[in-house]
């Protein structure tokens, strides 16, 4: 393979599907450093996030690429390359929070997707704008600390599903190829998650209330 056509192929055009393919033909590091280029900030942010701490993302990134490297000859070409790569971080974040024996802290306060049939907002503020009471309108930073403590409480599974599609907008149907289930256990860990966060902040709420009292 010429120096040119490397070029050409790692062109920005070209899909991630066909760089992997002809990496794991060639092992021109061209083409693969074109695939860190393309999804570095991506996965990073994803894995910041999702982990909670800045040192530990950096050993996940590391070893999300070591690994597309060591796995290229894995991947499937009748498949798409991102939910791949996404399942890869993902695997490599629970690893390095398993060394750590840390939790991570996941945010919802962002704005709710397009998939969403809910009415505009956060998700904080989905969790709370239900209620009418003057005493339980606590301030934007106040409901975005308290959902990042809550959802340290959630199961690993409900944690990932809202990682991926309310921070990092994936698709369900992203979701459930990275995870490896099916569509509608990824709608119904979210509805669960979504259920058990208004339950606890419904249990705060009336602690506040009787605390006032």
């Amino acid at each position: 393979m010429t120096d040119e056509s490397a070029r050409n192929l790692a062109d920005d055009r070209v899909s991630d599907e066909a760089l992997i393919a002809r990496y794991r033909q060639t092992g021109d590091r061209t083409l693969f450093e074109t695939l860190i280029r393309r999804y570095e900030r991506e996965i990073y942010s994803y894995l910041r996030r999702y982990i909670g701490n800045a040192e530990m993302a950096e050993d996940a990134f590391q070893g999300t690429f070591l690994q597309v490297h060591l796995k290229c000859e894995q991947f499937d070409s009748s498949r798409r390359f991102r939910p791949w790569l996404y399942a890869i971080a993902t695997n490599q974040a629970i690893d390095v929070q398993r060394r750590n024996k840390r939790h991570r802290m996941v945010s919802l306060d962002r704005p709710i997707g397009d998939d969403d049939d809910s009415r505009p907002g956060t998700w904080s503020e989905k969790l709370v704008g239900g209620l009418t009471d003057p005493l339980a309108a606590a301030s934007r930073e106040e409901n975005g600390r308290w959902v990042h403590e809550a959802v340290q409480s959630l199961g690993t599974p409900m944690q990932q599903v809202i990682q991926l599609v309310y921070y990092q907008g994936l698709k369900y149907r992203e979701a459930a190829e990275i995870l490896g289930i099916p569509v509608g256990t990824v709608k119904s860990r979210i509805h669960a998650a979504v259920n058990r966060l208004g339950l606890i902040w419904n249990e705060s709420h009336e602690q506040s209330l009787e605390a006032a009292e």
